[in-house]
């Protein structure tokens, strides 16, 4: 008898684009050697400048396809991404409630890439109260972190973003990876913290203007990499190094002309040259 496949779910919105969203979680839980299933809970009209149009799917039926996956598959580990309003996060809670998967990622996805918003500003204290305490590990960026937290100041030094994350610990969640790509500087370190202390994982900032579904994509890697059975910390060290190499490698890829995406199978296409 074989092992079981090691699968993974994306509950997020769609980009038309390919770059971020769902088509970045499949993609990513792809290359890492993942099966991946989804759950859209928004459609977008999106390229490489800019979102054009943002199209709900009812609650009803985000509802649907999770008990649809869930009742037929036994999912790993989640991986939660744009929930445009506060109906959509009660809606996902419940199903989470429901079907209590061994691991929750929760990505806060909040803003664009092209500066689009894509939660609603009242949706945050839902966000909150309902989804940040049922999640294993939630990855924000710096705004990200802020924004949850009310916090209006600037976050600008390795100690700021240990308060930070601290104090995001403390909304819930089991573990933190709070991102440090906003802080500027030639390093983009992260910082994972969890009930037993920190870990810093280093890394170099990388000049493209390719980084189109970066979040996403490190999100979806986390959630692949624990449904490879990996530990919180070795799946975020693991993410960690698959997306500085898919940022090092998206200048390979001509796709579109504002912010194009990351390489998702840099490994897989360096092997025809691309």
């Amino acid at each position: 008898m074989t092992n079981k496949t090691p699968i993974a779910m994306t509950i997020a919105g769609s980009d038309s684009g390919g770059g971020a969203g769902i088509q970045a979680d499949l993609k990513t839980f792809s290359a890492i050697g993942v099966y991946g299933c989804s759950v859209i809970a928004a459609l977008t009209a999106q390229n490489t400048r800019a979102v054009t149009g943002i199209f709900p799917i009812p609650p009803d039926f985000v509802r649907a396809q999770m008990d649809a996956v869930f009742s037929d598959i036994a999912v790993d580990a989640v991986k939660i991404g744009m929930l445009g309003d506060a109906e959509l996060i009660r809606a996902v809670r419940d199903g989470l409630q429901t079907y209590k998967p061994r691991w929750i990622v929760l990505d806060p996805v909040m803003v664009a890439k092209s500066g689009d918003a894509l939660l609603a500003p009242e949706a945050v204290a839902t966000l909150l109260s309902d989804l940040i305490p049922l999640a294993d590990i939630i990855t924000p960026n710096l705004p990200e972190a802020a924004a949850l937290l009310g916090f209006d100041g600037e976050i600008e030094s390795p100690d700021a973003m240990v308060s930070i994350a601290e104090r995001l610990l403390a909304l819930g969640p089991k573990a933190v990876l709070l991102k440090g790509g906003h802080m500027g500087g030639q390093d983009s370190a992260d910082l994972l913290v969890t009930a037993d202390g920190s870990t810093w994982l280093p890394g170099r900032r990388i000049e493209t203007q390719n980084t189109h579904g970066t979040g996403c994509t490190l999100s979806s890697a986390i959630a692949a990499h624990l449904a490879l059975a990996k530990n919180l910390e070795e799946a975020a060290k693991s993410a960690k190094a698959y997306i500085s190499n898919a940022i090092l490698a998206a200048d390979r890829l001509k796709i579109g002309q504002g912010h194009g995406p990351v390489h998702h199978f840099h490994a897989q296409w360096a092997e025809r040259g691309r």
